[in-house]
């Protein structure tokens, strides 16, 4: 049994919004097939699938709670025994609260999400060009961003023009048989989630529609969903002419991420990865603006597991993708940061994400 969005996905192939309301996806040891949604999204599953068994009930939390109605559903395809599952119980979410499966059917459940995530974390030759696609227009939309930004514009009127642009052109581009995201708000984006100017010092700062001026450093984000897969690219950009300490940063920045393009590869652990940015950063006495590490898995979520962090000792495999995405973060400078998204092959890595890097490509004139 999964609940999980994202499991269900990629084993299911079935997209749906995840909410308050329960949604499941069961198959029992004899292989039969079913999926639990509420009694609104039954027309769109019969249209959109081919289940044969579409389970449901009326709302939630309705009369009946949703899991006792589970409980009966599994009953009635004869799951007996263990039950593996990714959640003892749909996810609290949303305000979300119910009785744990094991309750409803009084069988053990055994977690399963660790063997998913280890799943998920190699990717098939398919999911790689989606991730790929998804690296096209991720470039794209960075063209654009870098294109519309100047001093006296603000984050959300460039941010919310690219979007717009991007993704309509990326659902042109894919044609008819593209069936967009999960939500109506899904699609390309690119902007600076706050990172402009000082806060670009802050790793994870959030939007404030600030407007861009000469001598901001700005630490970009660009993703866009293929199908569900993700690619992601980021950068560090400069308005105006550079300091030289905007110059050291940025240079040290590229040849942190040159460090982990070179220490990943199959048969090294995560950790590895980690360390040898970590020690690029001590040779060069740089630790002081160091704040996260080298990157994470990414493919059907934005982050996945495993993490290129001193902590995880996961064994990098082939097949694995992982952003490259060390940073430095000067308080009275700025933030500098590139992302690009890689692919570990047999023979080492493939960079998925094609954008250049260089100081002079990614200053911005002030007109």
């Amino acid at each position: 049994m999964l609940f999980d969005q994202h499991y269900v996905r990629y084993f299911a192939n079935f997209g749906f919004l995840a909410t308050e309301r329960p949604v499941a996806f069961i198959m029992s040891a004899t292989g039969d097939l079913a999926v639990f949604v509420p009694e609104f999204e039954v027309e769109r599953i019969r249209a959109e699938t081919d289940y044969e068994r579409v389970e449901s009930y009326p709302e939630y939390p309705g009369v009946e709670h949703p899991m006792l109605i589970l409980g009966r559903v599994l009953s009635d395809m004869g799951m007996r025994g263990p039950i593996g599952a990714d959640n003892d119980g749909y996810p609290g979410i949303l305000g979300y609260q119910g009785l744990p499966l094991s309750a409803v059917t009084g069988e053990a459940v055994v977690p399963v999400a660790p063997q998913i995530e280890h799943m998920i974390a190699r990717k098939s030759n398919a999911e790689i060009e989606l991730i790929r696609q998804s690296a096209r227009w991720c470039e794209y939309a960075h063209r654009l961003l870098q294109e519309h930004t100047r001093p006296g514009a603000t984050e959300a009127e460039v941010s919310l023009r690219v979007a717009q642009e991007a993704t309509l052109e990326m659902i042109d581009a894919l044609g008819p048989s593209f069936g967009g995201q999960l939500a109506s708000a899904d699609g390309v984006s690119a902007g600076y989630r706050g990172q402009i100017g000082k806060r670009s010092a802050w790793a994870h700062a959030i939007a404030h529609n600030i407007e861009f001026a000469e001598g901001d450093v700005l630490v970009t984000e660009a993703s866009a969903p293929v199908w569900g897969y993700n690619a992601e690219l980021e950068r560090a950009m400069i308005i105006g002419e550079p300091s030289d300490e905007m110059r050291r940063l940025f240079a040290h920045t590229v040849a942190a991420q040159d460090v982990a393009f070179a220490a990943l590869r199959p048969g090294v652990t995560c950790a590895d990865v980690d360390r040898a940015v970590l020690a690029y950063f001590e040779e060069n006495d740089l630790m002081s603006y160091w704040r996260q590490h080298v990157g994470h898995a990414i493919g059907l979520r934005d982050h996945e597991a495993p993490f290129l962090d001193v902590g995880d000792e996961t064994v990098v495999e082939p097949g694995m993708v992982f952003t490259i995405e060390p940073g430095l973060y000067d308080a009275q400078v700025g933030g500098f940061r590139h992302s690009d998204t890689v692919v570990v092959t047999a023979e080492g890595l493939d960079i998925l994400t094609d954008y250049p890097r260089d100081i002079e490509s990614l200053t911005l004139p002030l007109d």
